[in-house]
């Protein structure tokens, strides 16, 4: 069996596992959403994933309904619309879970790139395309590296420039470095650490 698939078979395994174990605590986030600020309970977003090809990557809605972010309008930065609910999900990471449906449906693997709008792919296409060689995750290093990346663009005077110029150049160095190197040993490990980074802030809260 070769590394794809074994990778694949990992994804699909823990994917089916965490979604059967979870889903009663899905269900309770999910109402939870639903009684503080109403529907839609996911939120849908058009990303770029393996060799370019669209698809739609699922989050609990954390931030009050905006029409224009679902086709890909993105304020890096921006928290002014994050619900008071919403903002304890992104702080515990608990936004990203509905991500292992993508995993199950073979779109998104646990370990990966980050997927991206198509507005910040078409600033560097050429790195992009390397990137975009494999799977986008839910985790990665740049994802660790930059997981005060909110408040990092908040306290910027131009968030969107922040971002293209510094943040992203950067990430981009991170993803074509894990495409280069990536192991099934290394990934384990970044999960692990994800899961670590996760339980030490909600510690600390």
């Amino acid at each position: 069996m070769n590394k794809a698939a074994v990778k694949r078979a990992f994804d699909l395994s823990l994917s089916l596992a965490g979604l059967a174990v979870l889903w009663p605590f899905l269900a309770l986030i999910g109402l939870a959403l639903f009684l503080t600020s109403g529907c839609p309970v996911f939120f849908s977003q058009q990303r770029v994933g393996l060799n370019g090809r669209p698809f739609d990557v699922k989050k609990f809605r954390t931030m009050r309904y905006f029409p224009g972010a679902a086709s890909g309008s993105f304020e890096p930065g921006s928290r002014t619309r994050v619900t008071p609910f919403g903002r304890l999900l992104r702080a515990w990471k608990l936004d990203e879970l509905p991500q292992l449906w993508n995993v199950l449906r073979g779109e998104m693997s646990f370990v990966g790139p980050r997927p991206e709008i198509r507005k910040w792919i078409e600033v560097y296409p050429e790195r992009w395309r390397r990137v975009l060689a494999i799977k986008p995750g839910i985790t990665d290093p740049a994802t660790l590296y930059y997981r005060n990346e909110e408040e990092v663009l908040a306290a910027s005077p131009d968030p969107d420039k922040t971002y293209r110029d510094v943040i992203l150049p950067h990430k981009l160095d991170l993803y074509e470095e894990y495409v280069i190197k990536k192991t099934f040993l290394g990934d384990f490990q970044i999960i692990l650490e994800t899961l670590g980074r996760v339980v030490d802030k909600t510690r600390v809260r």
